[in-house]
């Protein structure tokens, strides 16, 4: 099949977004697919300069980004960042005939505004929720670009995969939302030697964005679930490391912890890959709107840290629903809980090495995750019902 995938690398450059993209981008060129990368900025690049710390509009930031991250995976001439009437990349004429001919444009979030008249001609759109909870409210307190893009989609895909349940406050909107979950490449996700790793680590933005709030409840970012666990540090021999954006990282290292900053460490694909490999565990406070809404919410983050033969120790979303843990991954609610992981994860590390790696190969690899997405995908449309 043709297939476009619609993402963000520019608009966020870090090396854990350009992975979320190229996740998808090779594993779907190894199962055979033509495979091509679309960003659309609609009328303006706005983007976060790291290093002088200040938005820009200039162009040649993002797009010089963007190719580094794809060429040297072998994506030269099979993306387009767009902006306005402007592009770059590939010609845009180049571009309108492979939307002509493609099967499936698969859209990950808010990922395209506006919605252009060519991305209609692929013979099937899918959208992917990655950020199950804050997309659906998104969407049911208004969000126009979010709510176009959801409604000029046939099929929706979420990796929330508790919603529906119960305990699971999360709002469906009257749609259907087929579960799936990210993936990841193995053989660009090997398992490495532990060496001098040593620390336990978590790669953490502070606050992506304002809570939200939905029927007078509120939902919110990692600044709002950290502060419980600040001081565990001073409770445990085990070193602990946090490469962090925003927040107060000297407040941070007072109770203890090795602070780094988060957009140098993981400022390319392959500083992002080092980073987590270079790493004892992987030590993760989620979204206390993850937690609270309970969506199974599992990041693609922790499935590189398994992959790599590299425990995760995570706060608990409701995983357990649909994964294993115990071995590989262990989840935690309070302070004590995270305590009793580290010290279960040290007390038999190869056996939790072990058993991430099977993790991951059974529930995460290409191979396991995108076949049924794609044949979902190209099954007869499903007829949602408008989003009011």
């Amino acid at each position: 099949m043709i297939i476009i995938l619609a993402g963000a690398i520019g608009r966020f450059p870090v090396g854990g977004q350009a992975w979320c993209e190229l996740q998808y981008l090779l594993g779907l060129r190894h199962l055979g697919h033509d495979v091509f990368f679309l960003e659309d900025c609609g009328d303006g690049s706005w983007v976060y300069n790291w290093e002088t710390e200040q938005l820009t509009t200039d162009l040649d930031y993002p797009i010089q980004y963007v190719q580094d991250c794809l060429e040297p995976f072998g994506f030269g001439n099979q993306w387009i960042y767009r902006v306005g009437d402007r592009s770059l990349g590939m010609s845009l004429d180049y571009f309108c005939d492979i939307c002509a001919q493609a099967d499936l444009l698969l859209v990950r979030g808010l990922s395209i505004f506006p919605w252009r008249d060519e991305y209609d001609w692929p013979k099937r759109r899918i959208f992917i929720d990655s950020d199950p909870g804050f997309t659906q409210i998104a969407i049911a307190n208004g969000h126009r670009e979010l709510k176009e893009t959801v409604e000029r989609c046939e099929r929706l895909f979420t990796i929330g995969k508790n919603l529906g349940a119960p305990d699971c406050p999360i709002p469906t909107l009257g749609k259907q939302w087929l579960k799936t979950t990210f993936s990841v490449f193995l053989p660009h996700w090997s398992v490495t030697e532990v060496g001098n790793a040593t620390h336990f680590t978590s790669i953490l933005q502070w606050r992506s964005y304002q809570e939200v709030t939905y029927q007078g409840l509120s939902y919110g970012n990692k600044n709002q679930s950290f502060p419980q666990f600040v001081d565990l540090p001073k409770l445990t021999q085990q070193p602990l490391c946090l490469a962090l954006t925003g927040g107060f990282p000297e407040e941070l290292t007072e109770h203890g912890w090795d602070v780094v900053s988060g957009w140098r460490t993981s400022w390319s694909p392959n500083n992002y890959q080092q980073f987590i490999q270079g790493s004892r565990a992987e030590f993760g406070v989620a979204k206390q709107g993850y937690v609270v809404m309970r969506g199974g919410w599992f990041s693609d983050r922790s499935i590189c840290y398994l992959a790599s033969g590299r425990p995760v120790l995570i706060q608990d979303t409701g995983q357990g629903d649909w994964l294993p843990t115990g071995k590989g991954i262990v989840t935690f609610r309070d302070v004590d809980e995270a305590l009793e992981g580290i010290a279960a994860i040290n007390a038999d590390y190869e056996g939790h090495r072990q058993a991430a790696r099977a993790i991951a190969q059974e529930y995460f690899a290409t191979e396991v995750v995108l076949p049924p997405l794609l044949e979902a995908a190209i099954a007869n449309p499903i007829k949602h019902n408008k989003t009011t």
